[in-house]
């Protein structure tokens, strides 16, 4: 099976909005680990999105660059 990723887009009441392959899903908030962040990359587990810690941080880096980037044009 394929594993399930997406981006933490933000938190509506009892939904958090994940982004997954270019596509806004509101997930119940009893479905996402509670030390779940906006911006953060989540797996599905079979139960519950769960932050990817190691993907987050790689996900900040390659943003800050290329904002680095935008900003030294």
């Amino acid at each position: 099976m394929k594993s399930m990723k997406g981006i933490i887009e933000g938190f509506e009441g009892e939904f958090c909005k994940i982004e997954r392959d270019g596509h806004v899903e509101a997930v119940p908030r009893t479905k996402v680990d509670v030390t779940a962040q906006s911006g953060d990359v989540v797996e599905w587990n079979g139960e519950q999105w769960i932050p990817n810690r190691a993907l987050t941080a790689q996900r900040t880096k390659e943003i800050r660059t290329l904002m680095d980037d935008v900003w030294d044009d």
